[in-house]
């Protein structure tokens, strides 16, 4: 193994935790309630015919690809293992740790619940991916994580 090479193991094993808080999926939902609230009131208030209809489908097509966002919001997870870090999402978002340039936890002490804490990360293509994750544990292994890269990165 490379001297520069990142060894990384979870205390505990392997981690798999929701992506988002509960407070902040049932804020979701309550703006895709409220969405859908709005938008029936609007197709209640379009004249009937064609020209109702198309007013409905363009108050219902955002509300669906919104419904669709907030599925992956509750059914959301993030996995970290000695070799990689995973999130579910719309599209499976996947770093493989030796291909970690640059990782950077940003979160909002107190406020995890509401504001959802993130895991920035780079590899060396310069791509970013963002990872969520609402565990405390799993954010305390994100900063090791960084910390851990850090290290090797800038051993001065």
């Amino acid at each position: 193994m490379s001297e520069n090479q990142l060894v990384f193991s979870p205390q505990g094993g392997s981690l798999e935790v929701a992506a988002y808080s509960p407070v902040f999926k049932c804020i979701a939902i309550a703006m895709l309630g409220a969405a859908g609230l709005w938008a029936f009131q609007m197709q209640q208030l379009a004249h009937p015919g064609p020209s109702g209809s198309a007013i409905a489908s363009w108050l219902w097509l955002p509300w669906g690809l919104m419904a669709y966002t907030v599925w992956y919001v509750i059914t959301g997870t993030t996995r970290l293992t000695d070799s990689a870090i995973e999130q579910s999402w719309m599209w499976t978002k996947r770093i493989e740790l030796s291909n970690l340039a640059y990782a950077k936890l940003i979160r909002i002490r107190g406020l995890e619940w509401l504001i959802a804490p993130r895991f920035y990360t780079k590899n060396f293509s310069g791509k970013l991916f963002i990872f969520y994750a609402s565990d405390l544990k799993m954010l305390e292994e994100f900063k090791r994580l960084e910390l851990a890269l850090a290290a090797l990165r800038n051993p001065h």
